[in-house]
């Protein structure tokens, strides 16, 4: 049986950005997000900034999913950092005092702790609610060539800033039955946030993740992404195997925990095809 896919029903073409490929300058701020969880959404995140940090590129990863699994992915234990995410939204901490580096040469990360999880509620009331990361953003963005912010997956008011702080959004999808399921909702999203918060807020880049090359479902799903969004989707596949599961546990992106394995070739693969070869601006 054909997958299931169902098209975006709204006119998508204010949010659906020129494509992955487009020329970009640096430094760019990429929220990824997809509200369906389970997708690859922060295994993206940490992975990708990896390989971007491996080629030479200063990466800031903002951890805005109160499971903190990016922070814990990137091994930064909470009982070793005073400031965090909740710090910066809530009682405007500098982000540059929640800034923690990893041990990855170039990758750092403003890590996320349980408290994220009453923020949905905290920022009700709060003054300009939806821009505070944009601000936090905007007093270290020289010191960086790529913000990674990762996302959690749901679309209420932490994400809402992620998207309201972002150029780009980047949509983990993975090849499954309902692969855009939810997606549709998501480019509403956007498209809100673009047109009232954030009007450069586009979705640039696709990434199909999960991939299992064994089954032809997998290939169908693929195939019916790249027909609806062709210039988004990126040409770099990531594949559904056990040592990129195994790595978070260990506090290690997989280019680290295993540089050779099929998972670290593919974010390799993926970090260039999204930096596009532009040139490095901070040293």
């Amino acid at each position: 049986m054909a997958p299931t896919l169902t098209a975006p029903t709204l006119d998508v073409s204010s949010v659906v950005g020129q494509g992955v490929h487009a020329p970009r300058p640096l430094p760019r701020v990429i929220a990824i997000a997809n509200q369906k969880g389970g997708v690859g959404k922060t295994t993206t995140t940490v992975n990708l900034g990896a390989a971007l940090a491996e080629l030479s590129y200063r990466v800031l990863v903002i951890d805005l999913d109160p499971q903190g699994n990016a922070t814990t992915g990137l091994g930064i234990d909470a009982r070793n950092f005073e400031s965090s995410m909740y710090d910066v939204i809530m009682r405007d901490t500098p982000l540059e005092d929640c800034v923690e580096p990893t041990s990855v040469k170039n990758l750092f990360v403003a890590p996320a702790t349980i408290d994220l999880a009453g923020v949905e509620i905290e920022l009700v009331p709060a003054f300009s609610r939806e821009l505070k990361l944009r601000r936090a953003i905007e007093t270290v963005i020289d010191d960086f060539d790529f913000v990674l912010i990762d996302c959690p997956p749901s679309l209420g008011l932490i994400t809402v800033n992620g998207l309201a702080a972002a150029s780009e959004v980047l949509v983990p999808i993975q090849c499954e039955y309902y692969a855009l399921e939810g997606l549709s909702q998501l480019l509403r999203n956007v498209h809100l946030v673009a047109a009232n918060l954030n009007s450069e807020l586009e979705v640039s880049t696709i990434v199909l993740t999960m991939f299992d090359s064994r089954t032809r479902l997998a290939a169908d799903v693929a195939g019916e992404v790249r027909r609806h969004f062709p210039e988004q989707v990126c040409r770099s596949v990531i594949p559904r195997t056990v040592r990129l599961s195994e790595a978070p546990s260990f506090g290690q992106p997989i280019t680290v925990f295993d540089p050779t394995s099929r998972g670290a070739v593919a974010y390799r693969e993926l970090a260039k095809e999204v930096s596009n070869g532009a040139s490095k601006r901070t040293g």
